[in-house]
C-alpha cells in the first residue's frame, strides 16, 4: 500500500560509530523517497573546510565548544525542513517538532570496530583504538557542553540492536515501523 509521506514528519536515526546508522538512515530515505541529512557528513565538511581531518577536528573540538555547537545548530537547521531523514550521534537531541519519530542504532564494541575496519580498510586493531578514541571523545564533549550523557537513551523511541539482523533486515525493521507510525497519525 502507497503511504505518503508526511511533509512535517522528521525520522531521527542516532548510534555510535559502526552501528549501522548511516548506511541505514540513506536506504530508508531512498525507499520513502525523502531527504537524507547525515550530521556526520556536516562536521567531514567542517573539516574539509577547515583543511584538518575529522580526528584533528575532534581534538580541536574538546577545547573549542563552537565546533559541536555550529555541526548541531546546521543539522537541526537541515531537520526544519520537514519530510527527512537526519543520521548522527545527537540528532535526537536537537530535532525539534510535533512528528519525530528516533531510533537509535547499536551493536557490540567488537562488532562495530570489526565493521569500521573493514568499511575504512584498517586493520580491527587500528579500528578499534580510533573508535575507543572518538567515543571518548564525543562523551567529554557532550557531557561538557550540553551536560548531556550520551548513554541515555531515554530520548530515543526505539532501541535496535543490529548485531542481530542483516542490514536488509534492519531497514524492512525501520521501514515498517515508520510505515506504522504513519498510518496511526493520519487515522
Amino acid at each position: 500500500m502507497k503511504i505518503t509521506f508526511p511533509n512535517d514528519l522528521v525520522i531521527t536515526i542516532s548510534g555510535p560509530a559502526g552501528s549501522g546508522k548511516s548506511h541505514c538512515a540513506t536506504r530508508v530515505a531512498e525507499r520513502f523517497g525523502i531527504p537524507c541529512h547525515s550530521a556526520g557528513a556536516v562536521f567531514r565538511a567542517m573539516a574539509a573546510e577547515r583543511g584538518v581531518s575529522i580526528v584533528e577536528l575532534s581534538r580541536i573540538a574538546e577545547s573549542d565548544p563552537d565546533v559541536d555547537r555550529e555541526v548541531d545548530r546546521r543539522t537541526a537547521e537541515l531537520a526544519k525542513n520537514g519530510a527527512s531523514i537526519i543520521e548522527g550521534r545527537l540528532v535526537a537531541w536537537f530535532t525539534t517538532g510535533d512528528r519525530r519519530l528516533s531510533f537509535y542504532l547499536t551493536a557490540p564494541f567488537e562488532e562495530r570496530a570489526r565493521r569500521i575496519a573493514e568499511r575504512e580498510s584498517i586493520s580491527l586493531k587500528e579500528a578499534a583504538s580510533i573508535t575507543r578514541a572518538r567515543e571518548a571523545s564525543e562523551r567529554r564533549r557532550y557531557k561538557m557542553l550540553y551536560s548531556l550523557d550520551i548513554s541515555d537513551l531515554s530520548n530515543y523511541d526505539f532501541v535496535i540492536n543490529t548485531a542481530k539482523w542483516g542490514k536488509e533486515a534492519v531497514i524492512e525493521l525501520l521501514e515498517s515501523i515508520i510505515r506504522m507510525y504513519i498510518r496511526q497519525c493520519s487515522q
